[in-house]
């Protein structure tokens, strides 16, 4: 079952990379230099695919793709420290082996050097609202809507893609693999230990005020007992 769980992992962070890789150098090619369309051709195979990834994969292993999110299920005592390690280490491989997909598919250099600097405290400010709010919309979807988290993983992500000036990177496997491509998705090494840095930070933020705030049951108001401000004032 454990073989099953790290296969999952390692595949969903591929096809994930294979993804945002692939649909950055489609994206660019018939954008005809429109960063905007190139940008939002990215974004939106992003945010579906990681619907589909997460639906079908997430049975088997969670579907974490994304050490941080790992991290934070073995704090809360969702998956043992041994295989969130395994975790980390399938999920750093299969982002790895996810660029290279990417880049044979459309006939380039298997792995690459990424030349792109993404730098600036406005840009890690974003890795960290990005991570923050991936965080919470897992933490959210699965107190009290589990089945739509696939979905809203998926639009948040697109949306962070906009939102955003580091394009929601929020994850340090695809941070580590984007610097593999030089690429419209690519990011270069320099760049790369501000934006885990970043994103570790607001993960952190995250698990500390959504385990905070969703820790209590949500107050219910039955059509019998409504509270209306007047009352509540009284």
């Amino acid at each position: 079952m454990a073989l099953r769980k790290l296969a999952a992992e390692a595949l969903g962070t591929a096809w994930l990379l294979a993804i945002v890789v692939g649909s950055g150098i489609m994206g660019q090619a018939l954008s005809g230099g429109n960063t905007a369309l190139a940008l939002m051709a990215n974004a939106v195979a992003t945010g579906a695919g990681l619907i589909v990834l997460i639906t079908l994969l997430g049975p088997l292993s969670g579907a974490h793709f994304n050490p941080l999110v790992t991290l934070t299920f073995m704090i809360r005592r969702d998956i043992r420290p041994a295989l969130a390690a395994a975790y980390m280490v399938a999920q750093f491989a299969g982002a790895v082996i996810g660029v290279g997909i990417a880049h044979g598919m459309f006939g380039e250099a298997l792995i690459q050097s990424a030349t792109r600097l993404r730098d600036g405290s406005g840009v890690m400010l974003s890795e960290g609202v990005a991570t923050f709010g991936l965080l919470g919309t897992i933490f959210g979807c699965l107190r009290f809507k589990p089945d739509f988290t696939p979905t809203a993983v998926g639009l948040y992500i697109t949306s962070a893609y906009w939102f955003t000036s580091s394009t929601a990177f929020a994850n340090p496997a695809v941070t580590v693999a984007r610097c593999l491509t030089d690429s419209f998705a690519g990011i270069t090494l320099a760049s790369v230990p501000g934006f885990i840095a970043a994103q570790s930070a607001g993960a952190a933020m995250a698990f500390l005020v959504f385990g905070w705030l969703l820790k209590s049951p949500p107050a219910q108001i039955s059509p019998e007992n409504k509270t209306t401000p007047q009352r509540m004032a009284s």
